[in-house]
């Protein structure tokens, strides 16, 4: 078992973050939505929605750079910059997707997080391994 969970420890631990980071995003969200921004307009969810992105990239980057990627990186400024950056375009794609899904297609707001989180975390997987923490031979 400790075998198998050494040769996918970073794809492991990025997916035990991505969890947890899930969780931070959707639980501030469900705090913001429902508290700050009790009337759920359009503007309310997105101005919860990006609070909550908000908390989970700071979460997600002191994570990512500890637990999942292991950073040594001594350029700590150029590497959070980059993963902010990279974290914007996901949010753009988070604010598109949820705008569809619950503006356009009237679903539930925090159904609908739950299915954006989803492709959100994949694309930061993707972003974060090649272009924020990539490592150099």
């Amino acid at each position: 078992m400790l075998k198998l969970y050494k040769k996918y420890e970073e794809i492991i631990n990025y997916m035990l973050v991505g969890i947890l980071t899930m969780l931070v995003s959707i639980g501030t969200y469900l705090l913001f939505a429902n508290t700050l921004f009790s009337a759920k307009s359009d503007l309310d969810i997105q101005i919860a929605n990006v609070l909550s992105w908000v908390c989970a990239v700071a979460f997600a980057y002191l994570t990512n750079r500890k637990y999942v990627f292991k950073s040594k990186s001594n350029d700590i400024l150029k590497e959070a910059s980059s993963f902010v950056l990279s974290r914007v375009t996901t949010l753009l794609i988070e604010m598109a997707l949820m705008y569809l899904f619950y503006s356009v297609m009237h679903m539930d707001d925090a159904f609908a997080k739950i299915i954006v989180q989803v492709v959100v975390v994949i694309l930061n997987y993707v972003f974060s391994k090649l272009l924020v923490f990539k490592k150099i031979d």
